[in-house]
């Protein structure tokens, strides 16, 4: 684990303040993007910092669910994108108190084991925050959104969750921190969406009964008025404890040449879902 996120050197591309017309579909192009390229040897190992003003990330079995449209004319009308995402998981909240960060790194010989992608980002994590006195675990939060093993929590409450993509040799572990305002009005939202999109009909998959109170932010948790800003700060610190070489950076000419096809996949797996919302709106 201290290998993984011991890296030569570190490209940095952070896109937490580009504004309210950076789109989610844009985010996930260019993490797919950056997978490619990472994985073929074309750039180093990569950590990109994103942040998207009121966007509901759904997973793949969200997209199954029997009411599916009236779920998302709700998000709609309360001012959230709705967008499916390329990773696991289910739907989650982003907005501008959660910062979304994702660590880019080629597979090895023997290749990156799935826990090993998980716990190099708890790890991140919790040197981020070794300041604070508090434990962050690693645990599903049962009553969260999107549960799962990789929940990382204080005192019981998730304020984050780990999802991993796979391709081309390249491995994207990306978490989203909620950094400040109330986890738990995200939860609601996340709680009412599942009641219209399901409501008492039987599924296969088993969806969560989401229970605002497990959900916090960091500043909640910590009792410290916390900004995108401080924590990008102690991720760079940690970024820059972890290798001999730290920049800035932004896609380079081959990953230019990449992004707008594996944009377009995700324009194109998102077009139902704009269907949906545009419909009887």
């Amino acid at each position: 684990m201290e290998g993984l996120l011991r890296q030569p050197e570190w490209r940095i591309i952070d896109q937490s303040a580009v504004g309210i017309h950076f789109q989610a579909l844009q985010s996930f192009g260019t993490d797919d993007t950056l997978c490619a390229s990472v994985g073929a040897g074309k750039a180093p190992a990569t950590a990109r910092t994103w942040v998207h003003h009121n966007t509901i990330v759904l997973g793949i079995q969200d997209t199954r669910l029997p009411f599916l449209q009236e779920g998302v004319q709700y998000l709609a009308s309360q001012g959230y994108q709705p967008i499916v995402r390329n990773s696991g998981g289910l739907a989650v909240v982003l907005d501008e108190g959660v910062l979304n960060i994702s660590l880019i790194f080629p597979e090895v010989e023997k290749g990156i084991d799935i826990n090993r992608g998980y716990d190099v980002m708890w790890q991140l994590i919790q040197q981020m925050f070794a300041d604070f006195p508090m434990l962050i675990e690693a645990r599903e939060i049962v009553g969260s959104y999107c549960p799962g093993s990789y929940d990382l929590s204080i005192g019981g409450r998730k304020f984050a969750g780990i999802s991993q993509r796979r391709l081309k040799r390249g491995v994207a572990v990306q978490i989203y921190l909620c950094v400040n305002g109330s986890g738990g009005k995200r939860a609601e939202l996340v709680r009412e969406f599942y009641r219209l999109a399901k409501k008492d009909t039987q599924t296969k998959f088993v969806y969560p009964d989401v229970v605002p109170e497990v959900m916090a932010s960091l500043s909640e948790l910590l009792g410290v008025e916390l900004s995108i800003a401080d924590v990008m700060l102690r991720l760079l610190k940690q970024l820059k404890a972890n290798s001999d070489l730290l920049y800035a950076g932004q896609l380079n000419e081959y990953e230019l040449c990449l992004f707008p096809g594996y944009y377009q996949r995700v324009v194109d797996r998102n077009e139902k879902i704009a269907e949906m919302v545009n419909s009887n709106c």
